[in-house]
């Protein structure tokens, strides 16, 4: 086992990230290939696979069998899955295993600035005026499956758009083509910061500390939500247990160094590890409780 450890890696590695460039996801893949490349003397190669909310991209690393791809996704869409699509052609559970958990960014609630909302409550009437047209980084991700929920707990009322991936969503927010938007906040906050978005929540249970006068959804109504994107590391069920175990030492190094955390924490994501043992009943449990929201929203796609 120890020898087969030290001969992993013996080519190339991919990191296929399910979404679109520009998104949470590709934002932490591009940042953790150049050192995972130095680590492990290996090129490291990002491909971006999307297509299916994400499932493409994640049937493909399931089917893999070179001991040299991996998957690198929102583990709560992932998670999502197997409630809202009839037909899946893996099973996430079975075909996939955890390697490292390591980020988390709550959602952020924005709108373009031209919306004349500025909470909750007031968008929500809004909402219920007129035509609001919600852009959904997937149909079934995590960021739709939220948005449902806030509309569930507050009687908002709005069309979702669906689109391949969060970056296209966060584009044409920008540009006004839809009003509403659902994000992680490390893809979502420069915008922001950059006067392009307008912020009315996020979920989390508190306050985020980059955005101190930011008010939660749970305080505007959406009482007891929160929801948010985790970003991990999963590698096909058939990769050998030490390769996944020395790839997992390296993740989590990583992402946990000064530069990197640094990096990630002033965008408003936070570094939160999970190695192989904590990632499996942290994925039954996401699974468990995302799939009574998807139960009691009547959501299913094919």
């Amino acid at each position: 086992m120890l020898a087969l450890a030290q001969a992993w890696p013996s080519k190339p590695l991919r990191i296929i990230v399910p979404y679109t460039p520009g998104g949470t996801s590709d934002i932490i893949a591009r940042a953790i290939s150049q050192p995972l490349s130095d680590a492990l003397k290996q090129t490291v190669v990002v491909e971006n696979k999307a297509g299916a909310s994400g499932n493409l991209g994640a049937d493909f690393v399931a089917k893999a069998n070179d001991g040299h791809t991996m998957l690198l996704c929102d583990v709560t869409a992932l998670a999502i899955s197997p409630s809202v699509y009839t037909k899946l052609p893996f099973d996430p559970s079975k075909d996939l295993k955890g390697a490292a958990m390591l980020a988390y960014s709550p959602h952020m609630l924005v709108v373009h600035p031209s919306v004349p909302a500025n909470n909750l409550k007031e968008l929500v009437a809004l909402s219920r005026s007129g035509k609001i047209d919600f852009a959904v980084t997937a149909m079934g991700s995590a960021p739709h499956v939220a948005g449902l929920a806030v509309a569930s707990l507050t009687g908002a009322k709005w069309e979702y758009i669906p689109y391949k991936g969060g970056s296209q969503a966060v584009t044409d927010t920008i540009a006004g083509q839809t009003q509403v938007l659902m994000n992680g906040m490390l893809a979502t906050l420069p915008h922001v910061q950059a006067g392009k978005l307008k912020v009315l929540g996020v979920s989390k249970s508190s306050r985020v500390p980059l955005l101190p006068n930011v008010p939660t959804l749970a305080e505007q109504g959406a009482t007891g939500f929160e929801s948010g994107t985790w970003q991990g590391v999963l590698v096909p069920a058939t990769m050998p247990p030490a390769a996944v175990a020395k790839l997992s030492a390296e993740l989590i190094r990583i992402i946990r160094s000064p530069e990197i955390r640094a990096r990630l924490t002033a965008q408003g994501a936070e570094v939160s590890t999970m190695v192989p043992t904590e990632f499996t009943p942290f994925f039954d449990k996401e699974r468990r409780n995302w799939a009574a929201v998807v139960a009691k929203n009547n959501i299913k796609l094919d």
